[in-house]
């Protein structure tokens, strides 16, 4: 078992039996989530959402950051917060996590859903990879700030329609990374093999992807249903990207919360 980081800072929302931990992406913090807190929240739902170590007001550890002790860190989490019902939700590097921290607490972990990636950096293309780190190392290698750099990655990650309140809560919590968390988180998912964690997830998965996303890509995202979790749900959300939980933010808890409750709940 990989050793935990420092205790996370989080939020709690809501009063119910079911809690829903909420982990982020490389880009931002808890801060982005809060309209999709306050959706599941009115849905009946607890909430528990976190600043991964190293974002928001999480001290990044001296060594940097490996997606095992993350997992690790989110499972002590649940160990502190969880409720009857334990649902873990993870957002492009949070859905990395997700099925290791289901690895760490299978008896405490009752559902996951994954949003926005394959899971694995081997998942992707020798293309895709070496886009990926191009587009987001290399330039903070040369010297350019975060906030320089990131925008134009992070406004591409956004489907051409996408507008609105949440997509622009999004942009800046994203810009607000600090350049040193983001460089470790990168670090961390190139390194991270997933493939056996998500191979042995045995609680109802669901698999939310955008159309238009070009990372974690809607046929990636299917062919790791197809390989590694086929008794999962998986959705292509129209007219979204990377961040459909604020693009399309109607349809995405449409089917969060008809998974909770026909996957998850049914079978409590």
């Amino acid at each position: 078992m990989s050793t935990p980081y420092r205790f996370p800072d989080y939020q709690v929302a809501g009063d119910a039996d079911t809690t829903v931990f909420l982990l982020h992406g490389a880009y931002g913090s808890k801060d982005y989530f809060r309209e999709e807190i306050q959706t599941l929240v009115r849905a009946g739902l607890r909430v528990v959402a976190w600043d991964a170590p190293g974002y928001g007001i999480s001290p990044l550890p001296p060594e940097g950051l490996s997606i095992e002790r993350l997992a690790e860190t989110a499972a002590c989490l649940i160990d502190r917060e969880g409720s009857k019902t334990n649902i873990v939700l993870g957002h492009s590097m949070g859905g990395i996590i997700t099925p290791a921290v289901y690895a760490a607490r299978p008896d405490k972990v009752h559902g996951i859903v994954i949003s926005a990636t394959a899971g694995s950096f081997s998942q992707k293309s020798a293309q895709d990879q070496e886009t990926f780190l191009a587009e987001r190392v290399e330039p903070l290698r040369a010297g350019n700030t975060f906030r320089d750099t990131a925008g134009a990655v992070i406004d591409s990650m956004f489907a051409p329609t996408s507008r609105g309140p949440m997509v622009d809560l999004v942009r800046e919590v994203a810009l607000s990374t600090p350049a040193d968390t983001f460089c470790a988180a990168i670090t961390a998912i190139t390194r991270y093999q997933g493939e056996p964690n998500m191979r042995n997830v045995k609680v109802p998965a669901l698999l939310l992807a955008g159309e238009f996303d070009q990372v974690g890509r809607p046929q990636s995202m299917q062919s790791v249903q197809q390989q590694f979790m086929p008794h999962a749900d998986f959705v292509c959300l129209p007219d979204a990207a990377h961040y459909a939980f604020a693009e399309q933010h109607a349809l995405f808890n449409e089917q969060v919360l008809r998974f909770i409750r026909e996957r998850v709940l049914a079978q409590a």
